[in-house]
Protein backbone atom coordinates (compact mmCIF):
# COMPACT_ATOMS: atom_id res chain seq x y z
CA UNK A 1 0.00 0.00 0.00
CA UNK A 2 1.43 3.49 -1.05
CA UNK A 3 1.88 5.77 1.61
CA UNK A 4 2.90 9.55 1.14
CA UNK A 5 2.66 10.75 4.65
CA UNK A 6 5.50 10.44 7.10
CA UNK A 7 3.36 9.94 10.03
CA UNK A 8 1.19 7.90 8.95
CA UNK A 9 3.72 5.49 7.42
CA UNK A 10 5.68 5.13 10.94
CA UNK A 11 2.67 3.35 12.37
CA UNK A 12 3.01 0.90 9.92
CA UNK A 13 6.53 0.65 9.92
CA UNK A 14 6.71 -1.97 12.28
CA UNK A 15 10.50 -2.07 13.05
CA UNK A 16 11.18 1.72 13.15
CA UNK A 17 12.75 4.41 11.18
CA UNK A 18 15.92 4.68 13.10
CA UNK A 19 18.35 7.51 12.65
CA UNK A 20 18.95 9.52 9.09
CA UNK A 21 21.42 7.21 7.14
CA UNK A 22 24.02 9.71 7.42
CA UNK A 23 27.18 7.59 6.53
CA UNK A 24 26.21 6.18 3.55
CA UNK A 25 24.18 9.50 2.55
CA UNK A 26 26.45 9.71 -0.65
CA UNK A 27 25.21 6.72 -2.19
CA UNK A 28 21.64 7.43 -2.05
CA UNK A 29 19.40 10.13 -4.10
CA UNK A 30 17.26 11.31 -0.99
CA UNK A 31 16.62 10.65 2.46
CA UNK A 32 17.18 7.56 4.19
CA UNK A 33 17.29 6.09 7.62
CA UNK A 34 18.46 2.93 9.09
CA UNK A 35 17.57 1.01 12.03
CA UNK A 36 20.17 -1.84 12.69
CA UNK A 37 18.19 -5.15 14.11
CA UNK A 38 21.59 -6.97 15.26
CA UNK A 39 24.60 -5.61 16.88
CA UNK A 40 27.39 -5.35 14.38
CA UNK A 41 29.88 -7.99 14.31
CA UNK A 42 27.75 -10.48 17.19
CA UNK A 43 25.84 -12.30 14.87
CA UNK A 44 27.06 -14.09 11.64
CA UNK A 45 24.07 -12.49 9.79
CA UNK A 46 23.33 -8.66 10.17
CA UNK A 47 19.98 -7.11 9.78
CA UNK A 48 18.81 -3.81 9.37
CA UNK A 49 15.35 -1.94 8.72
CA UNK A 50 15.93 0.81 6.06
CA UNK A 51 13.35 3.39 5.27
CA UNK A 52 13.57 5.34 1.81
CA UNK A 53 11.54 8.49 1.96
CA UNK A 54 9.09 9.00 -1.49
CA UNK A 55 11.65 9.45 -4.57
CA UNK A 56 14.66 8.46 -2.74
CA UNK A 57 16.89 5.33 -4.07
CA UNK A 58 20.30 3.88 -3.44
CA UNK A 59 23.32 4.26 -6.14
CA UNK A 60 23.78 1.20 -8.16
CA UNK A 61 25.62 -1.02 -6.57
CA UNK A 62 27.53 -4.76 -6.28
CA UNK A 63 27.66 -6.78 -3.13
CA UNK A 64 30.72 -8.57 -4.33
CA UNK A 65 31.91 -11.99 -2.62
CA UNK A 66 34.39 -15.12 -3.92
CA UNK A 67 32.01 -17.71 -2.37
CA UNK A 68 28.32 -16.97 -0.63
CA UNK A 69 27.15 -13.60 0.03
CA UNK A 70 24.81 -11.39 -1.67
CA UNK A 71 21.68 -9.80 -0.07
CA UNK A 72 18.19 -10.52 0.94
CA UNK A 73 15.65 -7.51 1.14
CA UNK A 74 12.35 -8.33 3.39
CA UNK A 75 9.85 -5.73 1.92
CA UNK A 76 7.94 -4.80 5.15
CA UNK A 77 6.08 -0.91 4.62
CA UNK A 78 5.19 1.17 1.46
CA UNK A 79 5.81 0.75 -1.41
CA UNK A 80 9.55 0.52 -3.68
CA UNK A 81 11.20 -0.39 -6.80
CA UNK A 82 14.01 -2.85 -6.88
CA UNK A 83 16.33 -3.28 -10.37
CA UNK A 84 18.91 -5.46 -11.69
CA UNK A 85 21.21 -4.43 -14.08
CA UNK A 86 19.90 -5.29 -17.52
CA UNK A 87 16.36 -6.25 -16.69
CA UNK A 88 12.99 -4.56 -16.11
CA UNK A 89 12.47 -3.00 -12.18
CA UNK A 90 10.35 -5.34 -9.55
CA UNK A 91 7.30 -3.46 -7.90
CA UNK A 92 7.87 -3.77 -4.25
CA UNK A 93 5.41 -4.36 -1.27
CA UNK A 94 4.94 -5.47 2.10
CA UNK A 95 5.49 -9.16 2.13
CA UNK A 96 8.23 -9.16 -1.10
CA UNK A 97 11.42 -10.93 -0.59
CA UNK A 98 14.17 -10.25 -3.05
CA UNK A 99 17.02 -12.70 -3.44
CA UNK A 100 19.92 -10.97 -4.65
CA UNK A 101 22.91 -13.20 -5.44
CA UNK A 102 26.53 -11.73 -4.83
CA UNK A 103 28.19 -10.05 -7.94
CA UNK A 104 24.94 -8.65 -9.57
CA UNK A 105 25.01 -4.53 -9.97
CA UNK A 106 21.50 -3.50 -8.38
CA UNK A 107 19.19 -0.72 -6.85
CA UNK A 108 16.76 -0.29 -5.00
CA UNK A 109 14.59 2.41 -3.01
CA UNK A 110 10.82 4.07 -2.78
CA UNK A 111 8.77 4.58 -5.15
CA UNK A 112 8.11 8.58 -6.28
CA UNK A 113 4.57 8.70 -4.37
CA UNK A 114 5.04 6.62 -0.74
CA UNK A 115 7.83 5.69 1.73
CA UNK A 116 9.09 2.55 1.73
CA UNK A 117 10.86 0.31 4.21
CA UNK A 118 13.27 -3.20 3.93
CA UNK A 119 15.06 -5.19 6.41
CA UNK A 120 18.07 -5.56 4.59
CA UNK A 121 19.94 -8.85 5.01
CA UNK A 122 23.84 -9.41 4.30
CA UNK A 123 24.45 -12.79 3.20
CA UNK A 124 27.46 -14.41 4.77
CA UNK A 125 30.14 -15.17 2.72
CA UNK A 126 34.06 -15.20 1.68
CA UNK A 127 35.77 -12.09 0.82
CA UNK A 128 33.02 -9.83 0.33
CA UNK A 129 32.26 -6.06 0.11
CA UNK A 130 30.37 -3.93 -1.18
CA UNK A 131 31.38 -1.60 -4.20
CA UNK A 132 29.13 1.48 -4.41
CA UNK A 133 28.67 2.80 -7.97
CA UNK A 134 26.76 5.50 -10.03
CA UNK A 135 23.01 7.02 -9.23
CA UNK A 136 20.06 6.26 -10.99
CA UNK A 137 19.09 8.55 -13.22
CA UNK A 138 16.26 10.73 -12.57
CA UNK A 139 15.32 10.15 -16.51
CA UNK A 140 15.76 6.55 -15.39
CA UNK A 141 13.49 7.14 -11.89
CA UNK A 142 10.76 8.91 -14.11
CA UNK A 143 10.38 6.13 -16.39
CA UNK A 144 9.61 3.40 -13.76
Amino acid sequence: MKISNREEFEKVNVFGMGAPNDAYAQYFTGQSFLNPLTQPGASAVSLANVTFEPCCRNNWHIHHARKGGGQLLICTAGEGWYQEEGKAAVSLTPGTVITIPANVKHWHGAKADSWFSHIAVEVPGEETANEWLEPVTDEAYRQL
